[in-house]
This record gives structure tokens, sequence and C-alpha cells, in this order.
């Protein structure tokens, strides 16, 4: 997909469909796998760099290289797992010395001025007399120059940063199974004391792994459930489950183990200690979010009241325009007031109020069904609610330096998921017009976060009505979103998933 590519700062280059590529790791000059593109450049910019990118043809560790009898692993970057970036080549550039990094690019730079037989020569040859050559032809005094060459000549790097930046790793390749075990047991218990709290559940199995349990490991370490006894997270979670020590089911429908009780009186979980783990400098050094983003989580509903023909002889008798908007605390302070004025308390019971006739018509009249007798009296608390739905409902919806007053009441985000074909998920969002939600700006965010393609299309039906489809089904982490970035409360969010049966 487009999302996952680094793309630099020039752009991509321009190339077309069907021509091969290949797909590295930043920080290692190996391709961990070849494809080839599913569309030209052009294409590419118009779907503003949305869509899968390459068809993988041949990757790292798949059928065909496991069939070579001359494979080999390029550097300790490729794991069995993952490919990271290569030890060797951070080490290097830790120790270069920025002077004569800039020698050495300088005459790189001099040497492909030279014509292709020439660099080809170079980059085959003695690169260190090249570099000794170039640094004449950039004024550098002789001694100078056999200074520079001397000390490149001379310079080693050590292992030891290799081994410090892998030392973790090796350390757990070395560890037996049942280590293995022990350590998935102390991180899920780790995570069960510190993050894992009951109202998250029911928790997908994968989301325990991601969020909780891999976030307990060691520094350093390298957690592969595949190298455990069990093989498969789901096996392990259901062993768990006949342990007693939590409660987990496979969803058939979404083809997971599903978290849904912890037992925080198994012995095991009594016996255990949590670690107390360094808060983490990154959060120490947040960076202060900015006005604008602090506008943007900024949300205030108000529910507003206004007069309607049967309640405003009520409103001018007590002096309050009936044109108005009130609040529900304002509008039954109007009630009240008239009741004072008018001293409608009942004289022995305090807590009635006696309907006079236009009191009477004011909550009553057109409700009350033919051959049924009108009320005489109120008890307080019930004169309030009763005198708000007289009314007319409106909203206010403040978001930052935007407001906007609308009638009736406010409606709900709907997130819905359904399938479409080929049994995939998308889930639409809409909706977002009631709390000052920009549908594009929405979209390109989720795109970010979910690494997958968003677009915006029209209601069909409400014009001017926009929602968000986002690809795969994102139903929940979706809603949170919403009510942590736009601070949309949630009583306000309706949620459907049409994928279950």
């Amino acid at each position: 997909m487009f999302p996952g590519i680094c793309v630099p700062p020039e752009g991509l280059p321009a190339f077309s469909a069907g021509e091969p590529w290949s797909v590295k790791v930043p920080g290692n000059a190996f391709p961990i796998a070849v494809g080839a593109t599913c569309m030209s450049s052009k294409e590419a910019s118009k779907a503003s760099l949305r869509g899968k990118a390459l068809r993988i043809i041949h990757y790292y560790q798949d059928t065909l290289w496991e069939s070579a009898e001359g494979r080999y692993i390029p550097n300790d970057g490729f794991l069995e797992d993952v490919v990271l970036e290569d030890p060797t080549s951070i080490a290097t550039s830790q120790a270069t010395d920025p002077s004569e990094s800039e020698v050495i690019n300088a005459s790189d730079h001099l040497l492909r001025g030279n014509g292709d037989d020439s660099e080809v020569d170079v980059q085959h040859g003695n690169k260190f007399d090249s570099r000794h050559d170039a640094a004449k032809q950039l004024g550098v005094e002789n001694e100078d120059s056999d200074q520079i060459v001397k000390d490149l000549n001379t310079l080693k790097v050590t292992d030891d940063i290799e081994e410090d930046a892998s030392s973790g790793k090796k350390e757990f390749s070395t560890m037996s199974v049942e280590e293995i075990d022990t350590l998935l047991d102390k991180c899920l218990l780790q995570a069960l004391y510190t993050t894992v709290k009951d109202k998250d559940l029911p928790m997908p199995g994968s989301t325990l792994w991601s969020n909780h349990i891999l976030a307990c490991r060691p520094p350093g370490v390298t957690l592969d459930i595949k190298k455990s006894s069990h093989k498969k997270l789901s096996k392990w979670l259901l062993a768990k489950s006949s342990a007693g020590l939590i409660s987990a089911k496979e969803d058939k429908h979404r083809k997971e183990v599903m978290l849904l009780g912890v037992n925080r009186g198994h012995p095991d979980y009594q016996a255990f200690k949590p670690e107390k783990r360094k808060a983490n400098v990154a959060e120490a050094t947040a960076p202060i979010p900015s006005e604008s983003s602090k506008s943007q989580t900024q949300l205030e509903v108000i529910e507003l009241w206004k007069s309607t023909i049967h309640i405003n002889p009520i409103l001018e008798a007590v002096g309050a325009n009936p044109s108005h908007l009130y609040t529900a605390s304002e509008a039954v302070d109007i009630v009240f007031s008239y009741v004072e004025k008018e001293n409608l308390v009942k004289p022995h019971d305090k807590a009635m109020v006696v309907l006079n006739a236009i009191f009477c018509d004011a909550l009553y009249k057109g409700t009350v069904k033919k051959g049924s007798t009108y009320p005489t009296e109120i008890h307080k608390k019930d004169l309030g609610s009763t005198f708000l739905s007289r009314m007319q409902s409106n909203h206010r919806v403040i978001r930052g330096n935007e407001s906007v007053v609308r009638k009736g009441a406010l409606k709900a985000v709907q997130i819905m998921t359904e399938r479409r074909q080929g049994n995939k998920k998308v889930t639409r969002v809409s909706g977002l017009e009631s709390f000052l939600v920009d549908a594009d700006a929405l979209a390109s965010e989720l795109q970010k976060k979910f690494a997958c393609s968003t677009s915006v299309a029209e209601v069909p039906g409400k014009k001017g009505q926009n929602e968000v489809l986002v690809q795969g089904g994102v139903l929940e982490d979706l809603a949170r979103h919403l009510v942590q970035q736009y601070g949309i409360p949630k009583k306000y969010i309706e949620i459907l998933d049409k994928t279950r049966k």
C-alpha cells in the first residue's frame, strides 16, 4: 500500500505500471522483497498515493527463498520474524568523523564527473587512493590529504556497538522453550496487573498481545510466541483460560480468541509482584498541545429551549422574551416565577401547584383526550419537565471559535461496519456535521492512523451531508478516536456492526 512507503522530500521518481521494484527497510541496504508496480506514477499521483503500490513476487523467507541451496542472511538486521536496520551501518555511521565524510562525499561528487568508465573503475578499485586524488583536486594540502588517507586506512570499528545492539536478541535466541514460556507468563501477569482493566473487556487476543503483553517485555528482548511450546497465541490464551487465570473464548465470527475476564483471585495472580517500570522520558518531555489541537478536542454541547404559542402567555406574564433561547434551568426558573407571581402554591400542601385557566391551557391544551377532564393541580417535581415538553427543543454546538445553533435534538454520529464484494469490510461514519467535524480532515487523519485507504462521499438522499468511508473493520477504534480527539460524548455515538450474523 502507498501509505506504507517512505516518500523522499523530492517525491517518487517516474515509473510505469508493471515495473520491477525492490522493498527495503530504512537503514538496511539489502532488499526484503521484490515486486511489480500496480500503477504508473501518473496514476498514483491522481489517486493521491492511495491504494496498492506493489504486487509482491518474492520476499524474504518465502517458499522460493527456503528452496534455494545457496541462500544466506545478508546482515544482522535480518531476523527470523522481522527485518530491522543493519546494526553495522549504525555503528559505522556513529564512528565516522564528520570531516572525513565531507571529503569522501566531495571526492565521490568529483569522480562521478569523470565519465562512466572512471566511475566503474573507481568503485571496484582502491577507494582510498581515489579519495587521495580527489582531495588534491579540492585544493587540500598534500600533507593533510596524506594524513586523512592514513587515518582512514587505520580506522577500525569495534564490535562492541554491534554486540550491544544485538545482545538482547542473542540472549533471547539462546533461551530454552521453558524459559520463553516463563517469560510469556510473566509478561501476561504484568499486563493484567498494570494495563488491562476490567472496563476494557472483552478484548481481542491480538489487542492484548500488541498493546499490553509486548509493552511489558524486558527492554531489548524480542518476544516471539512461535518459539514457545504453544506456537500460537490462541492456544496459549486458551491454556491460560483452562488454568483459571483468565476467561477466554474463541470468537468464530472474528476468528480469534477473545479475553472475557481476569481471575484476580487466582494463586498465580496473587503471588505475582509487578515490576515498577521507569517513567518514559518521552512522556515526561511530551510537547504541550497547541491552541489548534486544544480547540479541536474542546467541544461544548448546550441544550436550548424556545417558547411556543402554548406557553407564550406565561413568559409574557413574567416579562421574559418569547423569541429568546433558554437553557433548561432558565426555563424552569421562568415557570416557577409565574407560580410565585400568581401565588399558585396550594396552601395546605406546599408540594402542589394549583392550575388556573391560563396555566392549565399552557401545560395541557391539546394533550387531553376528548371526554377527559383537565387536571386542576400538578406536583412541583413534575412542573419543570412538563413545561419543557411544551417548548421547542434546540441545541448549540461550540468548537473553538466556531459556534452553531440548530433546531431539534442533537443527532448522534453513526458508525457502521458492513461487508462489500470480496468479503471485505468497510466502516462508514456519518453525522459529523452535527459536531462541526470536517469530513476531509478526519479522512486524512484516519488514513494515517489505520494505514488504510479512506474516502469522503455524500450521504445518499441527504444533500450537504458527507460520510467518511474507511477500509477495514475499525468500528471500536474509530469511536474511541472521535471521543479522544474530537471530544464527542459517548452518548452521541451510535455503533452498528452489520458484519455479525
